[in-house]
């Protein structure tokens, strides 16, 4: 039971990191299903997911007027990627 408990709940700070890779990579099929199961319960998480949605629209569309904004947009975003990319899952027993 203890097992199954974990392969369904998920942490909030495991369902943000499903969140932000959902966004730029996919999920897998268990992911989707946990990312689902722990949001039905957590209005902090799914508050979470609208509002890095909202972000990453914004920095795609930036309202910016200068060549330099956007740049340095960009240079951030692609920096995040790579920091998120470059990250080790962790491993909990």
């Amino acid at each position: 039971m203890k097992k199954l408990m974990h392969y369904l709940f998920l942490s909030c700070l495991k369902a943000t990191e499903l969140i932000e890779k959902k966004i730029y990579f996919g999920l897998t099929f268990r992911e989707k299903m946990q990312l689902t199961a722990h949001k039905s319960m957590c209005k902090a998480c799914t508050n979470y997911e609208k509002q890095s949605q909202l972000l990453d629209r914004a920095l795609k569309n930036p309202p910016f007027n200068s060549n330099k904004d956007i740049q340095d947009l960009q240079e951030l975003k692609l920096e995040t990627l790579r920091k998120f990319q470059s990250r080790k899952p962790r491993i909990r027993i």
